[in-house]
């Protein structure tokens, strides 16, 4: 049960479940269910923050669900994919309880492609602890960004990590994926151009605050086996790394 509330709320701090105020005012018991797909008719609609609730009739059944913000209406056919189940969750921000309530990463219209993504959210990628990520692939950046003096690049951190674990490493790369806010910190994924596949994007955790797209100087201690738990495992993670250039 504990593990499962822990995920819960990095899923709900990620970017796809962020709940923002209603979060922080928010409480609810997690089932031990698992993650549940349904697809109907939606019979309800209300935002709160950053969120969108929906009561859908799959024919069967009358349920609640709630994810990111997203444009919907009354009779919307919508499919929740991995829906994980808390009763008893209180909104302070709707002045509401629901008994039982679905938190998903994306609710989407129903046979659409957007389905198929979702539901690939039900497996949990390398790589990323933001459950938001689930389902996607980290871009591959075409680059060729020289390492800092004293430094290494991407490639060299990946074919060095056992040497390097627990020193402080110096990397230049460009920001390809963010998300922020997870457990205190803002995650990236640096890439440079240098490795291969598999091995071609570092994993950082930091406090700055960086945009996709920027090229940064970041520089922290390497780890390797790093294990969150909750599925959170990583081969290769730099972890709260200052910032030193841009």
């Amino acid at each position: 049960m504990y593990k499962k509330s822990i995920m819960v709320v990095m899923m709900l701090m990620a970017g796809r479940l962020s709940m923002g105020a209603d979060m922080c005012s928010a409480a609810g018991e997690m089932s031990g269910k698992a993650e549940s797909s349904f697809s109907g008719v939606v019979l309800q609609t209300t935002n709160a923050s950053r969120y969108t609730y929906v009561q859908i009739n799959t024919g069967k059944e009358t349920l609640w669900a709630a994810a990111p913000a997203f444009e919907v209406k009354v009779g919307d056919r919508v499919s929740v994919e991995g829906g994980m189940l808390t009763k008893n969750f209180t909104s302070k921000v709707l002045n509401r309880k629901f008994d039982e309530l679905y938190m998903a990463g994306a609710i989407v219209p129903a046979g659409s492609a957007g389905a198929a993504t979702a539901a690939g959210a039900a497996t949990l990628p390398e790589g990323h602890p933001v459950i938001a990520g689930m389902g996607t692939k980290v871009p591959v950046a075409k680059l060729a960004i020289q390492k800092p003096e004293g430094g290494k690049t991407v490639g060299e951190i990946w074919a060095g990590k056992a040497a390097l674990s627990g020193k402080t490493v110096i990397v230049r790369a460009q920001v390809v994926k963010v998300s922020t806010k997870i457990m205190g910190m803002n995650w990236l994924h640096l890439q440079d151009g240098s490795g291969g596949e598999g091995n071609n994007d570092l994993v950082v955790t930091t406090k700055a605050e960086v945009k996709v797209g920027d090229v940064v100087t970041v520089s922290g201690p390497i780890h390797t086996d790093k294990d969150f738990g909750s599925g959170y495992k990583y081969d290769v993670i730099m972890e709260d790394a200052a910032v030193v250039a841009k």
